[in-house]
Formats: C-alpha cells, structure tokens, sequence
C-alpha cells in the first residue's frame, strides 16, 4: 500500500540508526529481509524491537562460504542493501560494494556509519554523543550551568543518521530508476548532526547566534522560549516566541506588569524567567493545559513517554499506535493515495519459502549452515 511498495531491501543486521532506515521503508511498504547474524543474540536484550516492524528474516552465517553466497544472492533480488558496519566489515566479508554492484548493477548500498567511510577517524569507535559533539550541536545544547547536555541519541543515531540514510537511500532509487545504475550512499552521523544544524549556523553566520549556551533565543535562556515547573510537580513548555503569540500568552493569563515589556533585551532575561517560574507555580499543569493549550499562547504539557500516546491530539491523529502489548511511534509522515502501514514485525518465517521468493534455488538453500 505504501509508496515505496515493490522495492525490496536487504538489511544486514546491526543496532540503532540503520535498523531504523530499514523500519522507515518497510513503513512506507518497502518488503525487508533482514539477515540475521547466525548464533548471535540481540545486543539490547529486547524480546519486541520496534524496529524490527514490518521486516522478514533469516539468519546467516556470513563467515561460511554458503552464507556469503546466499546473502550475495539476496543482494541481486534487492533494489537496496543497507549495513551499518564500520568501515571494512563488508569488505572484508566479499560483500562490499564491488562485489554487490557487480552482481547488481542498478543495488543501491547504503552506508551508515558515524564518522563516514573516509576521513582521519573514520575507523575509530563512537556513539551518538561523540559524533554530535563534533558535529557543534553537543556544545549548544544545555544551560549556562549544566555544561552540554545528551540529547538522548535522537540528533546522531536517528535524525542525523536512519533518517538522513532513508532520504539518501530514496533519491539514489529515484535517479537508479532513471539511469538504470545504482550507487553507494555513505551517510555518516557526523554529517547528519551538521546537517542539522543548518539554521543554527545560519544564525551564527548572521551574528544571532552566541556560542555561549543559555544565552541565545531558542537554547532556553529566552523567558518566552523554555520550561517551567508546575505547582503539582510536572512540566509545561512555553514557544511564544513571536510578537502576537506573546501577547496572546501575556493576556491570557493577565500579566499586565510592565516587567513583561521588553522580550529582546537580554539583560531582563534572567529577572522574567524568574517572574513567569513564579507565576506557572501557582496552579498545576493540568490548570495551565485548560487555560492556554491550543491558544495562540504556544504553551503544552511536558508530557512523559507514558503520558504521550494518551494525549487527545495524538490519539486523534493516532501519532501513536498499540502493537505487541505496547505503545509505540505510527510511520510519519502520512499519504494521501498510498497510505504507510505498520506491518506485524519480524517473526519467525518459512526460511526456505522466504528464500525462495527471493530468487535462492532448493540447492543452494539446502547448502546454508544455518536456517532460522
């Protein structure tokens, strides 16, 4: 149903932002064979991954000669593979791109790394935090007190990184539909983390940007632009950041007094925040919510993961949907002719039967050590 429907994609088993490349094509109908790596158990310890949604799979001994045979046969059914190795791995298991272009001229070989496939650290260990420090976004992210705060792993692992693979993964399909050649995509987090920062560097460029964090109009340090605790102990996040929004902010809650004036000069910063922290004390964040959520106030609950698919806008939208006993993320963004889908995740299949599909002979099945 989904309008990447008939593209098929061969994902070598990892952890993080390429299983999350891989999820965002099955959504969007992509059909995922995922190959497993024969024997080995799942890093996170997870009994249901959500990324794992939508995909088949089969496990592979890939240091056997008839697990790489097999696996290269895969490669040449596939309209995409997709490894999130460091550089070399797939090189040295005579998967590369060499070899898989070869068998399939029109494949295309996505890569995700951190660090790239080239460039001075590109063979050394890192997780997300390292590559958004590199990036520049670690070092804005956090007050003038706390020092750089981890963003969770969402600006290098998954925006950064499985989104900015999934977009490269889908242009390089566009211009293999014309050419008729397919090509490697070498997404690296460290780019994506750039990337990501676009507008920032923008305002820098422009001298509205202060390398200094807690100082700049979106990093928190803005009275307007940050969070507050509630007299019942939870969160509200107010964004009035432009003019009218501020004062639809300011009139509906009544705060007439003249220290609320200026927005701009950043020397009355600290002494607003102060003023708005007591303000938002005095009543709970569900008097705020039916006060000012869906106002021009841009003010909304600092909801908790529990808290977030119950919301009466996510659950009208179904943001959120209910899969294995739990809440988890719908495919984004939505279609209007061909719908995305949450398909059931990945099972154990008919190995051979799924084989089969896939071009294998019954010989070449029956070779394969290990079969799950």
């Amino acid at each position: 149903m989904g309008p990447l429907a008939g593209v098929r994609v061969v994902e070598f088993t990892g952890v993080g932002p390429a299983p999350f490349c891989a999820m965002m094509l099955a959504d969007m109908g992509a059909e995922v064979l995922r190959l497993d790596r024969a024997g080995a158990k799942d890093l996170l310890g997870q009994e249901r991954d959500i990324l794992a949604r939508g995909k088949h799979r089969v496990a592979l001994d890939l240091k056997q000669p008839a697990g790489r045979e097999a696996a290269l046969r895969l490669c040449t059914a596939a309209d995409v593979l997709i490894e999130g190795f460091r550089p070399g791995v797939m090189e040295r298991l005579g998967l590369g791109p060499d070899e898989c272009l070869a068998a399939n001229p029109r494949l295309v070989y996505g890569r995700m790394t951190g660090w790239g496939q080239d460039g001075p650290l590109a063979a050394a260990a890192g997780h997300d935090i390292n590559f958004v420090a590199l990036s520049g976004a670690l070092h804005a992210i956090g007050t003038a007190t706390s020092g750089p705060v981890p963003p969770l792993n969402l600006v290098g692992d998954f925006g950064g990184g499985g989104m900015l693979l999934a977009f490269g993964v889908v242009c390089a399909l566009f211009e293999a539909r014309r050419s008729g050649q397919g090509q490697v995509v070498d997404a690296a987090m460290v780019d994506g983390a750039a990337l990501l920062m676009a507008m920032i560097y923008s305002l820098k460029g422009n001298s509205l940007w202060d390398d200094r964090r807690g100082y700049n109009l979106i990093d928190g340090a803005a009275p307007f632009y940050g969070t507050y605790q509630c007299a019942c102990g939870n969160w509200i996040a107010l964004g009035a950041i432009e003019p009218q929004f501020y004062t639809a902010f300011r009139e509906t809650c009544g705060l007439a007094d003249a220290c609320f004036d200026q927005t701009m000069d950043r020397a009355l910063w600290p002494a607003q925040r102060t003023a708005l922290a007591a303000v938002f004390a005095r009543r709970s964040r569900e008097d705020w919510g039916r006060l000012l959520e869906g106002t021009d106030a841009c003010l909304t609950p600092v909801l908790d993961l529990t808290e977030a698919p119950e919301h009466p806008h996510n659950r009208a939208r179904a943001t959120f949907i209910n899969r294995d006993g739990m809440a988890q993320p719908a495919p984004a963004p939505r279609f209007s002719r061909t719908p995305a889908e949450a398909r059931d995740g990945a099972a154990p299949a008919d190995t051979a039967r799924l084989l089969a599909d896939w071009g294998l002979s019954e010989d070449e099945i029956a070779a394969l050590i290990t079969i799950n």
